[in-house]
């Protein structure tokens, strides 16, 4: 087997080794990268939805709360200012939702579905968890998710959820005596909750992956023409050239020319060996002929 196919074989063997190696690991860091980032858009998701709902609390519902005399006002509720901040929203990034996810809620629109529930009682459960992050198969395909729990902390919340007959008339009137009662201070009966499709980062983190690795490759097919080329001409033609002179040289052909290299590397070092050496051979057979 030539010297120049051992090579080839060694370096496909040493890079499909490296490809497969680099390809593995990129590929999880890409993955993890791209879910770290929906983790970290959907924490700043909740954290806008907290500051929604702090300013509607401090500074809108004093200045309606006489209005709420005369007429309910779904402005004045955190929650709707935070689901409405969320519809606006939408329309410039519609793969993301926002629920605050209510077990017995006021607004119907609000009220929990299975899974949704399922998160509630998981806070209720468990009241010294602070999070949920995770994925659920639907119809349109994989969807993450992060859930926070709500909890009744301000007794004005009370003020609307206690009792029916305790609540604003005019919120009764508007949503009925039936739902959204009977909470009590500390309870958790809400969750925030975002989500959005996987698809979406890992698709980038696919697109990214496909470039980097059509990259590598074409860096590995320019290094092996890099390579081939000057094993080629520096080193293979010139052993070949050195190995058909050495055969003249010992079939007895004396005229044969001395070989030339330039440079100072140890091809160069063996063509002036070869040549002493032929230098040698030729003076000594003179020497037996006379």
């Amino acid at each position: 087997m030539k010297l120049l196919i051992k090579f080839n074989l060694v370096l496909f063997l040493v890079f499909g080794i490296g490809f497969l190696a680099v390809g593995y690991v990129t590929n999880r860091l890409l993955q993890r990268n791209a879910k770290q980032e929906i983790v970290e858009n959907a924490r700043i998701m909740m954290e806008a939805a907290l500051a929604v709902r702090g300013y509607t609390s401090a500074e809108i519902n004093p200045l309606l709360i006489t209005q709420i005399k005369y007429s309910f006002l779904p402005q004045s509720v955190p929650a709707y200012s935070a689901n409405q901040y969320f519809s606006k929203l939408r329309r410039k990034f519609p793969d993301y939702s926002y629920k605050e996810a209510t077990l017995n809620p006021t607004n119907p629109i609000n009220r929990a579905s299975d899974w949704e529930a399922d998160i509630v009682n998981t806070f209720r459960q468990s009241p010294d968890r602070t999070e949920i992050v995770g994925e659920r198969d639907t119809p349109n395909g994989r969807m993450f998710y992060m859930a926070r729990p709500m909890k009744i902390t301000d007794m004005k919340c009370l003020r609307c959820h206690d009792t029916a007959d305790g609540a604003p008339p005019t919120m009764v009137e508007k949503y009925g005596p039936d739902n959204g009662f009977g909470w009590k201070l500390n309870d958790i009966v809400t969750a925030q909750i975002v989500s959005a499709p996987m698809q979406l980062p890992l698709q980038r983190a696919r697109s990214v992956f496909s470039v980097f690795m059509f990259s590598l490759g074409a860096i590995f097919v320019l290094l092996f023409l890099a390579l081939n080329a000057m094993l080629i001409y520096l080193v293979t033609r010139p052993v070949n050239s050195l190995s058909k002179l050495a055969n003249q040289v010992s079939l007895g052909d004396l005229n044969a020319p001395e070989f030339h290299t330039p440079g100072k590397d140890e091809i160069s070092e063996l063509a002036i060996s070869f040549n002493r050496m032929r230098k040698s051979l030729v003076e000594a057979i003179k020497m037996l002929e006379v």
